[in-house]
């Protein structure tokens, strides 16, 4: 007998020894073909033996997993118990239907209001897919190349520093970058363009130069940015960056509409999602959930309303392409579907299948092997604005998911993914500060099992 295990559940499958009956030749000449025939039909007698006890204890790698609805209601309940959160929401769609819904705890906590269906969230750099897929369809346009130089469509990034060393006196020593800024950077983050303060004099120019202060327009951002240094040179390395709204610029620019104007039209309204955008009316504001911190002493404290609020209620000039959208957790599944579908929802195509699957492959080169926090993902490459797995989960620590997916999260710990191999997408919504992984961590494993590894290969 053979144990096969998936998840929590275990299956026994009876393996028997077939019984193989050889008719004699009755005739010389058939003795040769004979003599070559016994050994292929020994070897199959030798594959159809039971295994040994020791494989029989080894998880199939390929294992497959059942949508457990107790085991995710429990996962979520335990995320607002633990204190990790006040209130969260998940929705997992599989197979051509929706599989789970869940919501528990609170949406505001001092206003005793329940995290439900329809709260919305802000999804901080869920928003960069969006953003992502914009600029693709104008690739698909014929619009740029990707390995066109940056400078080609916003000439302000002709000519971009990176430090060469200090002075005597300990200033930097600016010199030109080896190679100009592709496309193909800034949709895999090897650009070198910074994103916020840090201990680098070109993260110091950066935090000086303010490009994405709430007050700027893209074009002010451009501007700004562009006369920042870069923190490395173009494709050596991967960091994660002001590059999407970068990309937010370029759809401007080679589309003529303002950023926001192209994705409600081209994307947003074209896939029948009703509420998620940057510019939000007043009147949602009852249905905007509030922002919580979660403290060194594993308390959760109100972040001030006026932060949580500045990018919609009532929207800035700014419109990043790199965050901004508020969304209810249907609107977004509408995106992960049409993702899933290689492009097409409900019959509506706005990308090619051949170009989500581009935007769905590792284009990191095996030189770029400074890749900052991104192994911390797990195992995992990078596309364009999705992180991508290229192999089975390493460590029982490591976040479940199956080769081939790819997904992105935002800094409020929200979370969605695609799985192709498995026809699933899943969403996650909460409001917790700073990213709290753990989350993540126990959401996958109550949809793929503790155990699951996903189908092998690369």
């Amino acid at each position: 007998m053979l144990q096969a295990r998936a998840g929590h559940a275990t299956k026994v499958v009876a393996v028997r020894t077939p019984v193989v009956t050889l008719a004699l030749p009755e005739r010389r000449n058939e003795v040769e073909p004979m003599r070559q025939i016994l050994p292929i039909l020994a070897t199959a007698l030798l594959i159809a033996q039971p295994l040994p006890a020791a494989a029989q204890d080894k998880p199939a790698a390929t294992a497959t997993f059942r949508i457990d609805k107790t085991r995710i209601d429990r996962a979520l309940a335990d995320m607002v118990k633990s204190g990790r959160a006040n209130g969260v929401s998940a929705l997992v769609w599989k197979d051509g239907r929706e599989v789970y819904f869940g919501a528990t705890g609170l949406a505001d906590r001092e206003a005793n209001r329940p995290f439900r269906r329809d709260t919305l969230v802000q999804i901080y750099s869920m928003t960069k897919p969006v953003t992502g897929v914009a600029l693709m369809q104008l690739w698909e346009q014929g619009k740029f190349g990707l390995d066109d130089p940056l400078s080609r469509y916003l000439p302000e990034f002709a000519t971009m520093l990176v430090q060469d060393g200090t002075d005597s006196k300990g200033q930097p020593i600016w010199r030109p970058s080896k190679r100009a800024v592709t496309i193909r950077d800034v949709l895999r983050h090897t650009a070198g363009f910074a994103y916020g303060d840090g201990q680098s004099a070109a993260e110091k120019a950066f935090a000086a130069a303010d490009p994405l202060g709430l007050d700027h327009d893209l074009t002010e951002f451009g501007h700004r940015l562009a006369h920042a240094p870069l923190i490395f040179d173009p494709g050596s390395a991967w960091r994660y960056s002001s590059a999407v709204d970068v990309q937010a610029l370029l759809v401007e620019k080679l589309s003529g509409q303002e950023f926001e104007d192209y994705a409600r039209q081209h994307i947003l309204e074209t896939l029948g999602i009703r509420e998620a955008a940057w510019t939000q009316p007043m009147e949602r504001l009852n249905r905007f959930a509030a922002t919580y911190i979660l403290g060194t002493d594993g308390k959760l404290t109100r972040e001030p309303d006026a932060i949580t609020r500045a990018r919609n209620f009532p929207k800035p000039a700014m419109t990043m392409g790199g965050a901004g959208i508020v969304a209810p957790i249907d609107d977004y599944m509408r995106f992960a579907r049409m993702l899933l579908g290689q492009g097409t929802l409900d019959g509506v195509r706005i990308l090619k299948p051949s170009t989500v699957r581009l935007m769905a492959t590792n284009q990191l080169d095996p030189r770029i092997t400074e890749r900052s926090w991104l192994p911390g993902k797990g195992n995992v490459g990078f596309g364009f604005d999705f992180a991508v797995r290229v192999g089975q989960p390493q460590t029982p620590e490591e976040q479940r998911g199956a080769i081939g997916e790819f997904f992105w999260d935002g800094a409020a710990s929200t979370l969605f993914w695609v799985d192709p191999a498995n026809k699933l997408a899943a969403v996650f919504f909460v409001q917790t500060k700073p990213f709290q992984v753990s989350l993540h961590r126990d959401f996958r494993k109550a949809v793929y099992g503790d155990g699951y590894l996903g189908p092998p290969g690369d």
